[in-house]
């Protein structure tokens, strides 16, 4: 085997790679993370949440801007349900930078390395070990590794150039940063709606002394229009306009949302991990919890084939296989989102509205509601909610026997 200058190259260096880069070199992998960017966070196309279970992981409390405890959902007509308890956490909203940068500094401080300004342009596989090229401000260099791990986002180089496919949904989303907002601290505010987010929602997250006001949803339910025409239709709207009237906006973010796990994430010394991947989750869009999912799920195993040079397409096959479980979790929760959500009508959401409103299913929500798992929810509100049963049947099948 050649020289090889590094075992691991990590395409991109966000908090996915930056984790990963971390994992490996605590198991005496060496790595090198390429990042496009000139700095770590930025530019950022993301809400900014960050689940419990996530925050665990990497215990960065000090970049959180606010705590979340609840939520105040409203539908198409006005009809409003506030869920949570002011004593559980339900996710906390962060500074993506700040998030981002420790988690990077974390794997540097682990004996990692980290090119700025950094393109790869091509790589070819030559037997036991790829050799990568790249463009680093300008200067084209190379890198012999064993193997490439593409964690770059929706647009994956790394899945593009070894034509891995395409996650099965790619959602565009649209957000701006305001101040001004007239909202309760601790509580986001989702709203629904054909004229506000077409088969999805609109959010409000407090962050701190600002507000992350976005929605998301399908090229196709769009008709014609631009995700900022949406936004704008919620901000100018007369039932949600005592909410509005004195936001400024300090800022503007767009980018696609990638869910629907790939078939295959892995390739011949190929790993695909996070966004790249496909794993954003249908009910919500966040990709930073399942991609550290993804990450500890296959760590050790994938540590150990990279020590013994065996990242061979099937050796990785196996490491593929580990990750069925988290492409039927995404499977389920996109039933439950289209039974209940990107499936209904105006007026049935309105109709669904009126049941979570009741006390009795507000204290189920408090109760079994959580957002990185909303399987348990949705199997159990069919089960004992009566008036549910309606949708039951699709639901169902779906989750089951769904794709």
């Amino acid at each position: 085997m050649a020289n090889i200058d590094y075992d691991v190259i990590i395409v991109g260096a966000g908090p996915i790679g930056g984790y990963l880069a971390r994992k490996m070199a605590e198991r005496k992998i060496s790595v090198l993370m390429l990042e496009e960017h000139s700095q770590i966070g930025r530019p950022f196309q993301c809400a900014g949440l960050v689940s419990p279970q996530a925050m665990d992981s990497v215990n960065l409390h000090n970049t959180v801007l606010s705590s979340i405890w609840g939520a105040r959902l409203y539908s198409p007509s006005g009809i409003s349900v506030e869920i949570g308890n002011p004593n559980q956490v339900r996710t906390w909203s962060v500074c993506r930078k700040l998030f981002d940068e420790a988690i990077v500094e974390r794997a540097l401080n682990s004996g990692c390395h980290i090119s700025l300004e950094s393109k790869p342009t091509k790589a070819i596989n030559r037997g036991d070990f790829v050799e990568l090229e790249y463009i680093v401000k300008g200067k084209l260099k190379t890198v012999k590794t064993k193997l490439i791990c593409g964690a770059d986002g929706a647009h994956s180089w790394v899945r593009r150039y070894f034509k891995m496919g395409r996650p099965r949904e790619l959602m565009v989303g649209f957000q701006i940063e305001v101040t001004g907002y007239n909202g309760k601290e601790g509580v986001l505010d989702v709203f629904t709606g054909s004229e506000i987010s077409p088969g999805f929602f609109a959010w409000v997250i407090p962050s701190g002394e600002t507000s992350r006001i976005g929605m998301w949803s399908k090229g196709e339910l769009l008709n014609g229009e631009s995700c900022e025409y949406y936004l704008n239709s919620l901000m100018n709207s007369e039932k949600w306009t005592e909410k509005f009237n004195n936001c400024n906006e300090v800022g503007r973010f767009v980018g696609p949302i990638p869910a629907g796990m790939l078939k295959n994430v892995t390739s011949d010394r190929v790993v695909l991990f996070g966004d790249a991947a496909g794993l954003c989750k249908p009910t919500t869009g966040g990709g930073i919890g399942p991609g550290f999912k993804q990450i500890e799920l296959i760590i050790d195993q994938l540590c150990e084939l990279i020590h013994k040079n065996e990242t061979d397409a099937i050796n990785l096959k196996l490491i593929n296989e580990k990750f069925d479980s988290l492409r039927k979790e995404q499977r389920r929760a996109r039933a439950l989102r289209d039974a209940f959500l990107t499936n209904s009508s105006d007026e049935e959401l309105d109709e669904n509205f009126l049941i979570w409103s009741k006390p009795e299913v507000i204290e189920l929500i408090n109760e079994v509601g959580e957002i990185e798992n909303p399987i348990p929810l949705g199997l159990k509100m069919i089960r004992e909610i009566p008036d549910f049963r309606k949708v039951a049947g699709k639901a169902m099948k779906a989750i089951f026997w769904g794709n």
